[in-house]
């Protein structure tokens, strides 16, 4: 077969498969793969993180059953406190990731939101909590759509490829953090460490629930899964991106303003992960300090590709990572590297975009058959 022959015949292919006719069927099938595929992943993840430590000489069902049962009996509620940035993270990065924009900067726009919430903190001391908690968040909001800004327009206007710059700029967001730390920002009467000052008691997120640290940033996670929920799945703008994402040509041929979007959806992004990091600085630290974020921004990418960009999935997998990052203490209590955590979060990202390649191969053969 020729290569023009090749090329028309899977063309056809394609007509078939994405056949209006074909999508209207319900497929059973279809169903379990979407379901299957990322418990399959995490269960290989979990396989293969567990034979490393075979190797080790590592007693595993010791330290998989101290690892759940810190992070979801003893300890629950830390890690509600850490899905709540999670969660928000991860909605930060599905919204870029719906329109196949891939915005691998949620840290940099985390700790932007973190810098902007902070600088107010110290300034105003004396506001009252009614006027400076709204203030904090919206700057919050403000710095991370601003840091995101930065790779939207040179995508959009420019074609550079937002990868790298929203990755460099993780680094950038950083070291101006370190600055501020040990420079201005840095307290006089914290005995040399690196941290500044403790935030007064009305730059705090008030506790929602008693006798834990889970704080109001719970409530701005559960409202931020219910707008973009409905954003993306029931407005036109969320129908565009879900275009984009699919074929960008095909958008711009049918009278989707991509340049446009392509700003929006970023800004967007931004602003959620700088609303995270406002939730974490105000809500747990109450002070800015290093190391605030153990990488919220990247384990956001691995919780929106496991959920499939769905905006509730979203919340109940960062309760799962959320798990993981409490658990770190445990591990070292146990005599595990903290580092399994990360190295676990890795192989499960590994393992799900094996899973999505494979899963989209099969649904691709099933349509075949259904169509023939």
């Amino acid at each position: 077969m020729s290569l023009k022959e090749r090329l028309e015949n899977e063309l056809e292919i394609q007509k078939a498969v994405n056949s209006p006719r074909l999508k209207r069927q319900f497929d059973p099938f279809g169903l379990a793969i979407g379901i299957a595929a990322p418990l399959i992943a995490i269960l290989i993840a979990l396989l293969l993180t567990g034979l490393i430590l075979l190797i080790s000489g590592k007693d595993i069902f010791l330290i998989f059953g101290e690892m759940f049962r810190s992070a979801y009996i003893d300890n629950f509620a830390e890690t509600i406190v850490k899905a709540i940035p999670l969660t928000l993270t991860g909605l930060a990065v599905a919204v870029a990731f719906r329109a196949r924009l891939w915005n691998i900067g949620a840290e940099g726009q985390f700790y932007a939101g973190v810098l902007c919430a902070t600088g107010l903190a110290l300034a105003f001391p004396g506001w009252p909590a009614l006027l400076i908690v709204p203030a904090m968040l919206a700057a919050a909001m403000l710095g991370g759509a601003l840091w995101a800004f930065v790779p939207a327009i040179l995508r959009a206007t420019l074609e550079v490829n937002e990868i790298i710059s929203s990755l460099m700029l993780n680094y950038v967001a950083l070291l101006l953090t370190d600055y501020f730390i040990f420079g201005p920002w840095r307290d006089p009467k914290g005995f040399n460490f690196p941290v500044t000052a403790t935030f007064s008691d009305a730059a705090r997120l008030p506790i929602v629930i008693e006798d834990t640290r889970i704080h109001l940033g719970l409530i701005f996670a559960l409202v931020a899964i219910l707008i973009i929920w409905l954003v993306l799945g029931r407005t036109q703008w969320g129908f565009e991106l879900k275009v984009m994402g699919e074929n960008l040509n095909t958008a711009r041929y049918a009278g989707i303003k991509v340049t446009r979007n392509i700003v929006i959806a970023f800004v967007l992004s931004g602003a959620l992960a700088g609303l995270a990091g406002m939730s974490e600085v105000t809500g747990v630290a109450g002070r800015l300090q290093q190391g605030i974020s153990p990488g919220y921004g990247y384990t956001a990418i691995i919780i929106a590709w496991l959920a499939r960009l769905n905006p509730w999935a979203i919340g109940l997998v960062a309760v799962l990572f959320g798990g993981l990052v409490s658990s770190g203490f445990t591990m070292q209590r146990i005599g595990v590297s903290s580092g399994l955590v990360t190295f676990l979060q890795g192989t499960i990202l590994f393992c799900v975009l094996a899973g999505e390649s494979l899963s989209r191969r099969l649904l691709y053969l099933r349509a075949l058959q259904r169509h023939s």
